[in-house]
Formats: structure tokens, sequence, C-alpha cells
């Protein structure tokens, strides 16, 4: 890519990182897509802070697990390359303290662009606004399950 068009990309994604709103919007339309479709990771790359961290409790080692962004990506990738994968938020609860915000965003995944729920859950994204503009600095997420279920103060579908 030449430094022009990646100017130009840079200058495109300066709004999706202007609010907290726009920066949330824009993380559940990276990850959105057909199968076959490329997800969008240097938009990604830009809403996150070079430092940021990714977590999740893995059902199967029944551990939490931590990685950078570009681990995140790299475990991910194959996925939604292979299946479409649309997810969305439902719900939005922020805190807001100086310059630091806590965004508990629950979400609805589907398989199909206008397919049936495949499963729910709640992110917990942590915010710096630095620079003039908001970063995501930590997202951890869990899945909701039979004995997890979202509680009706996080479900307003």
């Amino acid at each position: 890519m030449t430094t022009g068009n990646l100017n130009a990309q840079n200058k495109s994604f300066e709004n999706d990182v202007t609010t907290i709103d726009a920066l949330i919007k824009a993380s559940y339309e990276v990850v959105s897509g057909e199968k076959g479709a490329k997800r969008q990771w240097e938009r990604d790359n830009n809403l996150h802070h070079p430092k940021a961290v990714y977590s999740f409790f893995d059902k199967e080692s029944k551990e939490q697990v931590t990685m950078t962004l570009q681990e995140f990506h790299k475990l991910t990738d194959d996925m939604v390359f292979a299946t479409a994968f649309y997810e969305k938020e439902v719900n939005r609860e922020v805190r807001l303290f100086g310059n630091i915000a806590h965004v508990w965003s629950t979400y609805e995944t589907r398989l199909e662009k206008n397919g049936k729920v495949a499963r729910r859950g709640i992110n917990s994204i942590q915010l710096i606004f630095e620079s003039n503009r908001w970063y995501i600095i930590s997202w951890t997420f869990c899945g909701e399950s039979d004995k997890n279920l979202i509680p009706r103060t996080f479900d307003r579908s």
C-alpha cells in the first residue's frame, strides 16, 4: 500500500475514534461480514491502543486466555473467513471518569446476515482518551450459557 493510500485510509478511520459511540459501532463492523470476506483488521488496529489486550474464557481449557490484538486477529482470521459472522450490540452501559471509560456491551451473534441469533454474551471494554481520541485498551468477553444467563439489567433486546 502506498503512503498516499495509507494516509487516506487513516483519514477515513478518524471518525471511528472521536466518540465512544462511533468507536463501539466501528468495533462491531470490523468483525462482521460474509463467508470468504476479509475482515477489516487495519481499521480494527486503528481502534485499539498499541498496548491493547484481548481476553476471554476458553471453554475447553477452562482458563482465561489473554493475548495481543494481533494474536487475536491471527486466532480468529480463519474462523471468520470460513463462515459468515455478524455481531450486533443490543445494549450498552458506559461509565466515565477522567480519561477512562468502561463499556458493558451486550451482543448477539448471527451466522447469517438476517438469520437467527446463534449466541449472545457481554463484552467488557475499557477505553482511554489519549492524543485527542478514544482507544480500546482492553477487551474481555464472556458468552452466555445455560448456567450463565445475561442479567436482565444487561439485556435490552
